[in-house]
C-alpha cells in the first residue's frame, strides 16, 4: 500500500503548533488546536505509563517540562493527567484525549516511543484506542520491533520508520551494537514493509531513503525542519516536512 496523499499534502507540525513563549508547550492541546487551526497536520510522541495508557509526552521522564521527577513508565495515567507543567496550567493528554480534541480535522503522526527491549503495550492501546477513530492517522518508530508491532497489530494502519543515517551519539549508547546495527540503512524494511519514511534532515541526501522512495515507493518525511536552509533541503529531497519554530504560512 502506498501512503495516501493526505501523509504529505500539508506540512507537518512537530509536536503541534508550539511556541513557549507564548504560553504553547509542545505535545499540549494549545499546540494541537493551533495546528489544526493552521490546517497543518500534526506529529505527537506517545510514551506508555503504568498502567498500560498511551500518554502524548516526548521525554520518557519527567522535568524537563514539567514540575516533579520520575519515569513515566512508573506512574500511571491518572497520575500523569495531574502532573502541573512549568509554562501552562494545561495538562498531558491521553491518545484518546488527542483524538478527541482533533476529531478527524488534520491528519496525526504518532510517533511510538520506545525503551528497545520488546514491550509492545504501548501499540496494543494505540490499536485499542484507533479502532474508534475514523480520522486521517500514521504511526511511526525508530525501533524496528515496534514498526513490526505497528504491521501485525493494525495492519490497515499507516506505518513508517523514523531514522537517521548513523547511530554513534550519546543518546542511542543504550542500545546494543546489534540494535544499532540492525537500524542502519533502512534494512529492516523487507520485514516492516514501511509506507513512508521520516527521515532527520541533516542526513539529507542519502541513499537509503532515496531507495525507498524511488524504488519501494515510500513517501519521505523530513524531521526537524528549523531553519531556511533546511526547508529548502526538505523542498528538494522530500516529500514533505516536519517542521518547529516558524509557520510554513507566514
Amino acid at each position: 500500500m502506498r501512503a495516501p496523499d493526505w501523509l504529505t499534502a500539508r506540512p507537518i507540525a512537530h509536536r503541534g503548533l508550539h511556541d513557549r513563549a507564548r504560553g504553547v508547550v509542545e505535545n499540549m492541546p494549545g499546540a494541537v488546536t493551533a495546528a489544526v487551526a493552521g490546517r497543518f497536520g500534526i506529529e505527537v510522541d506517545l510514551q506508555l505509563s503504568a498502567d498500560g495508557e498511551a500518554m502524548v509526552h516526548h521525554d520518557d521522564a519527567l522535568g524537563r517540562l514539567t514540575e516533579g521527577r520520575g519515569a513515566l513508565h512508573d506512574l500511571t495515567a491518572a497520575q500523569l493527567k495531574q502532573v502541573p507543567f512549568k509554562e501552562t496550567a494545561e495538562r498531558m493528554m491521553t491518545l484518546g484525549d488527542l483524538c478527541a480534541l482533533v476529531d478527524g480535522a488534520v491528519p496525526l503522526l504518532l510517533e511510538v516511543k520506545s525503551h528497545f527491549d520488546g514491550d509492545r503495550r504501548l501499540v496494543a492501546r494505540m490499536a485499542q484506542v484507533l479502532t474508534r477513530y475514523r480520522g486521517p492517522v500514521a504511526a511511526m518508530s525508530f525501533d524496528p520491533d515496534q514498526v513490526l508491532a505497528l504491521r501485525e497489530a493494525m495492519p490497515q494502519l499507516l506505518r513508517g520508520i523514523t531514522a537517521q543515517r548513523r547511530y554513534d551519539d550519546a543518546e542511542w549508547q543504550q542500545l546494543t551494537p546489534a540494535q544499532r546495527q540492525g537500524m542502519l540503512q533502512l534494512r529492516h524494511g523487507l520485514q516492516t514493509r514501511p509506507h513512508f519514511v521520516a527521515y532527520w534532515v541533516r542526513d539529507l541526501p542519502a541513499p537509503a531513503p532515496w531507495i525507498a522512495r524511488k524504488l519501494f515507493g515510500c513517501a519521505l518525511l523530513t524531521w526537524t525542519v528549523r531553519t531556511p536552509e533546511q526547508r529548502q533541503r526538505a523542498a528538494r529531497y522530500a516529500d514533505q516536512m516536519i517542521f518547529e519554530g516558524f509557520r510554513p504560512d507566514a
